[in-house]
């Protein structure tokens, strides 16, 4: 992100717009490389043209400028690429400020191109500025700051020159450029907020697939998304606890489905507070849900797990008077002892939690390890309930 105080203006995307989405928006400044070489390029080629045309002074520092902010900015474009490769800081203040640079070099030649009298390359000179200003429009409208100053310095310094020239026709210019430079500026702040409008759909949709609506904890899809996004989540212990509530059916069937989802809701925040950063918690059903927590041993796992079960079998307050309480029973696979895949660990905490209500609910069983194979009955299962 921009770090100087004016380029941090310049990029500034509005009010009530996400980190995340200002740091997209900052990025999407460095893409649409055809637009940037081909505006590099046509700029470097028209300024030559004319220098060739007429070749004074004034002309050749314009070409000057166009070949020594071309190599710069190609040389800071390319920096920028490898070390956000590296996850370096990117040099983006100077990226933005060589694009303003560039601008004005752009409106300058178009000046001095009117002012040298020779209309093959003023016209030349206006038509390429005038063309700059829609690659400008469309490559940076995610910061429309940036876009109107870079297309004010484009074309505004061409309507100054018209008085002094021959030519009195070109004294038009002083209203048609300004009113074609604030209608683009006005295309790009709103091209700017349908980016803004878009992208947040987008991220909450993303948000609403991978996540419960009703408690806001993960779902399956975010469980997994979750666990494979996190760089090295198996080299190290691992615990998966696989939770249901016991008597929550009867909840339901006596005070009805909205207070039930209002107990449901009520222990997804119970569950979310006595979780550690780094930890991950889903509902994967109904009644169920799941803790991922790393760097956890079988001990820890289940001390966590009665910790959970103490938690969330307190008393429920369900408005109106209406109290309820129910039961946890917790099954737990870990890491190493059960595998590093979630889809086994799933299984194999989903059969420690069998054999959690078998053995009377309200309560924790550790599956026993990969080499021990019991039966659906069988006491090799480790159990434990809460004091």
């Amino acid at each position: 992100m921009p770090r100087w105080r004016a380029t941090r203006w310049l990029a500034d995307a509005g009010p009530n717009v996400p980190d995340d989405i200002r740091a997209a928006m900052v990025q999407s400044l460095f893409a649409t490389l055809p637009i940037f070489f081909g505006g590099v390029l046509n700029s470097i080629a028209v300024a030559a043209v004319v220098a060739v045309r007429v070749p004074n002074a004034d002309v050749l520092l314009w070409l000057a400028l166009e070949v020594l902010l071309g190599a710069v900015r190609l040389a800071v474009l390319a920096l920028s690429f490898r070390r956000a490769r590296q996850g370096r800081p990117t040099p983006t203040d100077l990226y933005l400020l060589l694009g303003v640079c560039w601008a004005a070099s752009v409106g300058y030649g178009a000046t001095v191109s009117v002012l040298s009298g020779d209309w093959v390359a003023a016209t030349l000179a206006c038509m390429s500025a005038a063309g700059m200003v829609g690659g400008i429009c469309f490559r940076n409208f995610a910061a429309p700051r940036l876009c109107a100053v870079m297309m004010i310095l484009s074309l505004g310094p061409i309507p100054l020159a018209a008085p002094f020239v021959s030519e009195t026709a070109l004294l038009i210019t002083l209203l048609q450029i300004p009113f074609y430079v604030i209608s683009m500026c006005i295309a790009a702040f709103k091209l700017k907020g349908l980016l803004v409008a878009t992208m947040k759909a987008e991220r909450e949709h993303e948000h609403q697939a991978r996540h419960d609506i009703l408690t806001g904890l993960s779902n399956r899809a975010g469980l997994m998304r979750a666990i494979d996004g996190a760089p090295g989540a198996f080299r190290e212990p691992l615990a998966l606890l696989y939770l249901d509530l016991d008597g929550f059916k009867a909840v339901n069937d006596s005070h009805g489905h909205s207070r039930g989802d209002r107990l449901l809701t009520i222990a997804a925040e119970r569950l979310k507070g006595l979780l550690r950063i780094g930890d991950v918690a889903a509902r994967i059903g109904g009644d169920e849900f799941v803790v991922i927590a790393r760097g956890v041993e079988k001990a820890h796992a289940t001390a966590l797990a009665e910790r959970l079960i103490r938690e969330i079998s307190a008393p429920y307050d369900l408005g109106d008077g209406v109290r309820a309480q129910v039961g946890v029973s917790v099954g737990v696979a870990l890491v190493p002892d059960h595998g590093d895949v979630i889809p086994a660990l799933l299984d194999t905490a989903d059969s420690a939690l069998y054999q959690a209500k078998l053995a009377g609910k309200s309560r924790c069983v550790v599956a026993p390890p990969r080499s021990f194979a019991p039966g659906p009955d069988d006491a090799g299962f480790a159990s434990s309930a809460p004091a």
